[in-house]
């Protein structure tokens, strides 16, 4: 079992200690920001993982395309593997609620999603308004999408979604978390740029979820 704290920060394919000071988050700087569900009902952030563990995964944009195969691969992910390990899956997003049942109904995604419109959690947590690459980085093993063909359907479903926005700050990049109960963070990674998603079967393994998924064309779980 992971013991408390562990920060760390991913990059290059390899899990790292990671020396930013911003990547070290205190949940207690977030824990009365709302954040607000399909219906645009306000629930405090902490209420996340109060009571629980859960993995909690921040996405750049509704509209991203990298965002949106990331999302459609967390939506693979069986309810009774995270329920078995009482472990929550949560995305947020930074768009009005609106955007959170047409982007559901995109991915499939069924688990607990939200929206922080404001950004106000993106802030205070110290993640990235801006892309970072690096020579060595891998990445992410979850994006399918070709860049063109990525982009142009973001842009489509830009000028097909109900409002006519950006679903969000275009720079704000996302991350994940690993929470509770509490405000004890057992892991966090800050995305450092679109492609940097962190791997789902480590952040099942990291929050101590049984087995592992296969992420082909018919996913199923492999215990190991």
């Amino acid at each position: 079992e992971l013991k408390s704290p562990i920060t760390r920060q991913i990059e290059s394919g390899t899990i790292l200690e990671c020396e930013s000071p911003q990547v070290n988050v205190d949940l207690r700087d977030v824990d009365d920001c709302f954040i607000y569900d399909r219906h645009g009902t306000a629930i405090p952030f902490k209420s996340l993982y109060q009571d629980r563990k859960s993995i909690i995964v921040f996405v750049r944009n509704f509209l991203c395309y990298s965002c949106k195969d990331y999302v459609d691969d967390l939506s693979k992910i069986p309810k009774e593997v995270l329920e078995d390990a009482d472990v929550s899956l949560v995305v947020i997003g930074q768009s009005a609620h609106l955007h959170i049942q047409p982007f559901c109904s995109l991915t499939g995604y069924a688990h607990e999603i939200y929206v922080d419109p404001e950004r106000l959690i993106y802030h205070k947590l110290g993640m990235k308004r801006e892309e970072k690459f690096t020579v060595s980085a891998q990445p992410s093993p979850h994006v399918k999408s070709g860049i063109l063909m990525g982009q142009m359907r973001s842009i489509w479903r830009a000028m097909t979604s109900p409002v006519f926005d950006f679903q969000g700050d275009l720079n704000q990049q996302g991350g994940a978390i690993i929470a509770g109960p509490g405000s004890q963070v057992h892991f966090c990674h800050f995305d450092m740029n679109h492609l940097d998603h962190m791997p789902i079967n480590w952040l099942l393994e990291l929050a101590g979820v049984q087995g592992t998924l296969n992420f082909s064309n018919k996913p199923k779980v492999i215990h190991v």
